[in-house]
């Protein structure tokens, strides 16, 4: 397998317009806050966070004057509560904020924020961004067409996160997905199933570090599920391998598992299986979706160069010139579940 895969190395980050702005009013994504993410960037110096092996983990710990670390302290608990409690605040009456960590390697510049419950150290993270209206729009898309529910709250020009939780897709492949009790079967069937999900809703660059495996213990096995943890490059590039995870050279473990234990024709079996689970999904939020289609209309989420180059791609990619006459990212997502559900009824 070869990595001809190219990614814009900056994205630009697209403001909320006020379609999409109302859709996340109305379904309750939005809230104030009493901090917002200009306001931690008000650090006067930072230094590096390590590893447990001493590597560089690529984020920092900001340092923030003594006299205003209290109070931004308090106001990041209650940031928490209305995350996790729709902003009751007495779910936050044992928990201190044990650290701050800040990312400026990504494209939305993230904030990590750790808070610790006092009475059993139990702890938990949730992160800071600014607010991109392609990653919302992705953040949507996973919570209607995946099997993932998502947590976040916008606020102007602030985004605040549900830390998912999991082990990362390239820590997985390299310790855990050989083990001898773990079917391989099954964790190349799921990423048969993620790979499919991505070409649908245009979830880009989901290389091994991008994704997390979630694993349960059933009565008898092991049950796996990818999830994306990144929806930095929601449809903005143009090129249509960006959204098949498959052709990453990140992937490639997850790749040779799948050429390794599956046929072909139980590759196929499989993705018929995620768009029958798709079309169940997007029936019964049918409402949801058509007001995410309307509010994004006039939401810009990529580049007219990248949108003629997605359609055209995905038309040969699909043998349907029906893509030429997509003119959005949003039309070429709305298509793609239409046939989706077109190739479920058949």
């Amino acid at each position: 397998m070869q990595d001809d895969v190219t990614i814009s190395r900056k994205k630009p980050r697209f403001p909320v317009h006020a379609g999409l702005a109302k859709y996340l009013k109305f379904y309750q994504r939005d809230a104030r806050l009493p901090v917002r993410y200009n306001d931690l960037l008000e650090f006067d110096e930072s230094v590096p966070v390590y590893d447990k092996h001493g590597e560089d983990t690529y984020w920092e710990s900001p340092l923030y004057p003594q006299h205003t670390l209290e109070q931004l302290h308090a106001k990041l608990k209650v940031v928490y509560a209305s995350l996790k409690a729709s902003g009751n605040t007495k779910i936050v009456e044992h928990k201190i904020v044990d650290r701050i960590e800040y990312c400026a390697f990504g494209n939305t510049k993230p904030f990590r924020v750790r808070i610790i419950n006092r009475l059993n150290d139990v702890y938990d993270y949730f992160y800071i961004k600014q607010a991109d209206a392609s990653r919302i729009l992705g953040l949507e898309l996973e919570e209607i067409v995946s099997p993932n529910q998502v947590n976040y709250i916008y606020d102007r020009d602030t985004l605040v996160e549900e830390h998912i939780v999991g082990i990362p897709g390239d820590v997985f492949s390299k310790t855990s997905m050989h083990r001898e009790d773990f079917n391989q079967t099954r964790i190349a069937k799921e990423f048969v199933k993620f790979n499919e999900r991505c070409i649908i809703s245009l979830l880009g660059d989901m290389r091994a570090y991008n994704f997390v495996m979630q694993i349960t213990p059933d009565f008898d096995d092991y049950q796996f599920r990818i999830r994306a943890i990144d929806f930095d490059q929601q449809f903005y590039e143009g090129n249509p391998k960006v959204y098949m995870p498959q052709f990453f050279k990140e992937n490639f473990p997850y790749v040779k598992l799948s050429m390794e234990y599956l046929t072909e024709r139980t590759v196929l079996q499989y993705q018929q299986e995620e768009h029958s689970s798709i079309v169940h999904r997007v029936r019964s939020e049918r409402h949801r979706i058509k007001d995410l289609r309307d509010a994004s209309r006039m939401q810009p989420v990529s580049t007219p160069e990248n949108i003629e180059q997605l359609k055209s791609g995905y038309a040969e990619f699909y043998k349907n010139s029906a893509y030429e006459r997509c003119k959005t990212m949003i039309d070429i997502v709305e298509l793609n579940v239409k046939n989706v559900i077109r190739q479920v009824r058949l």
